[in-house]
């Protein structure tokens, strides 16, 4: 009978966030975006659950001129302030332990959080790495 053996899955487990670790990546992050996203975002809302760190993005909102129509149910100001405040979803890390981190790009077709690997082709990476990846909704 073949024995059992314990295989890294990296969309299940995970370690809950330590509070000195929750401060040291929210800076992190921050800076990560204020050096290279700089002016694509108006703030981050960066929260953590369990083993979770979710990651959003808010920006300003490109209406077109002439954008809603007359019979729009909410006018241009009311839709404009709506959208400022409408989180752009952009990726939920699962910690693992020191700077061990999963990462889940959150697609838009599905309305979820779906396992990704990082750029370097890797299941673990580091918080900037996943923010990085996940900044293709700021464009």
């Amino acid at each position: 009978m073949p024995q059992k053996q314990w295989v890294f899955a990296p969309n299940s487990g995970g370690k809950k966030i330590p509070e000195s670790k929750k401060q040291e990546v929210t800076q992190r992050i921050e800076n990560f975006a204020a050096e290279n996203y700089a002016g694509q975002y108006t703030r981050l809302d960066i929260r953590f659950r369990g083993q979770f760190c979710y990651i959003d993005a808010y920006t300003e909102p490109n209406l077109s001129e002439g954008w809603p129509p007359e019979d729009w149910p909410e006018t241009r100001e009311e839709m404009m302030e709506r959208l400022r405040n409408t989180p752009t979803h952009l990726c939920r890390l699962r910690y693992f332990g020191g700077d061990e981190w999963g990462f889940a790009f959150y697609t838009y077709s599905h309305e979820k959080y779906e396992l990704s690997v990082f750029p370097d082709g890797s299941f673990i990476g580091k918080p900037e790495d996943a923010f990085a990846a996940s900044a293709v909704y700021l464009e």
